[in-house]
């Protein structure tokens, strides 16, 4: 049965919350670095944050699988509502001196505090990624696909813009205010939303409350899964290092209030593609469009920085951010489709631990080889000779070899797939399986 309409009161929830929650933890980052002028405790809460999300992926699959979607939502949303009405508190009680002690208990007690509330809202994407499959029938997941990533695109849009300006304007005090009300509407709009479901049915049994063994034979027993599983954190291994590189890199060419607009209406491009994929769905061969999108960020990554020059970098990043979403839906739209609807939230949630973790372990590696390797090589004289008539003189080249390198394998990497016998047996496994409703409520 059709439940869409269900899936966009959903939908709209998951906004209201995405944007609250990115919006604290971009002002707590830029709170923290205003008043403390410390790279290390930015990278710190940075670094944790990405760490948790790993950690927690398979539980919260489980939990998914476990109860309903809905339930699963409410839960988080209300832990999330908990933990930065405590957090507005302890600050309010705090004195500001004690709270920017880096390495001091009140610094990481009110960070652990709004890292908690971040951290659980994480539950709600996996149960989103279900609902899916639960609400929408097989031939429009695709676009719904499309949908959930043009809400990430547009959290990421206003809180990239709007999360310096409370914290510059309005200060940490309003706003901690504004996401605590924020949060508590959000919740007492999901009270309203009705998602129809059915008993749940587990085939083998009730999972355990954290079922690492359960997440990995569902993906194993599915020919191929495993591969793109892997595939998809080599990407992310390599995309760790524009997470790592790209603000050093802009910064060389533009001030840092120029670089943080560019960044917000750049962000835009998420939701080019995300509405692109929402409009025209990812065609009957899902798989290979994700290579495809591969293909052509890995050469935008190649080319967007052979030159200095900020409308090239501009153009670049807009083009790789709209591409995003059209890798992310595809992967989704073929796990919905050949991992029973039962084990989704395990395998979901495995996906997100491994490749997550991968973004953080390549940042935390090549910025000392950028640092102390490549980029000095840039700038001496044999690497200006080298490098200059390929990527010309400047004193981003350093940064600039390393985004062309990492381009270079990701084709690798992406045309080695083309040619892999998981590529085959998860493309034959996807056009085999006939195309079935939402699960009926």
């Amino acid at each position: 049965m059709d439940h869409t309409r269900s899936f966009y009161g959903v939908l709209v929830n998951t906004l209201i919350a995405n944007v609250t929650t990115s919006f604290l933890w971009f002002a707590l980052t830029f709170w923290v670095y205003l008043e403390t002028r410390s790279v290390v405790a930015t990278a710190t809460i940075g670094g944790a944050y990405m760490l948790m999300v790993a950690v927690v992926g398979v539980p919260f699959g489980t939990w998914v699988d476990r109860w309903r979607k809905k339930r699963v939502m409410v839960v988080a949303t209300t832990v999330t509502a908990v933990a930065y009405t405590a957090a507005f508190a302890f600050f309010l009680l705090v004195p500001t001196r004690s709270l920017l002690e880096i390495g001091s208990l009140a610094f990481w007690g009110f960070v652990l505090l709004i890292l908690l509330g971040a951290i659980v809202e994480s539950a709600r994407g996996i149960a989103l990624s279900t609902c899916v499959t639960l609400l929408v029938p097989e031939g429009r997941r695709a676009n719904m696909n499309g949908m959930v990533g043009m809400v990430n695109g547009l959290g990421f849009a206003i809180t990239s813009v709007f999360s310096g300006l409370a914290v510059g304007q309005l200060g940490m005090t309003w706003t901690m205010a504004i996401a605590v009300a924020f949060t508590v509407v959000s919740l007492l709009h999901l009270l309203t939303v009705s998602i129809p479901e059915p008993e749940i049915v587990h085939a083998e049994g009730a999972p355990h409350a954290v079922d690492f063994p359960g997440a990995f034979r569902a993906v194993l027993a599915v020919p191929g899964l495993m591969g793109l599983v892997l595939f998809a954190t080599f990407n992310n291994l390599l995309g760790g290092v524009f997470m790592a590189l790209m603000d050093p890199y802009g910064l060389n060419l533009v001030s840092v209030e120029v670089w943080g607009l560019l960044w917000g209406v750049l962000s835009f491009g998420f939701m080019i593609g995300a509405a692109w994929v929402a409009r025209m769905g990812l065609g009957t061969r899902p798989l290979r469009a994700l290579l495809l999108a591969n293909v052509v960020m890995w050469t935008v990554s190649i080319l967007f920085t052979i030159r200095e020059n900020i409308w090239l970098t501009a153009v670049g990043i807009l083009a790789y951010m709209a591409l995003i979403p059209v890798a992310e839906a595809a992967e989704q739209t073929v796990l919905q489709k050949v991992v029973p609807y039962e084990k989704q939230g395990r395998v979901f949630g495995l996906a997100q631990t491994v490749e997550v973790a991968a973004a953080p372990v390549s940042a935390f590696i090549i910025g000392p080889v950028a640092q102390y390797g490549l980029i000095p090589y840039a700038n001496s004289e044999q690497g200006r000779e080298t490098l200059g008539p390929l990527l010309g003189e400047g004193n981003a080249r350093g940064i600039a070899l390393v985004f062309v390198l990492a381009g270079v394998l990701g084709l690798v990497l992406t045309g080695g797939a083309f040619l892999t016998r998981s590529y085959r047996l998860l493309s034959r496994r996807y056009s085999r399986i006939e195309p079935e409703a939402a699960p009926a409520a």
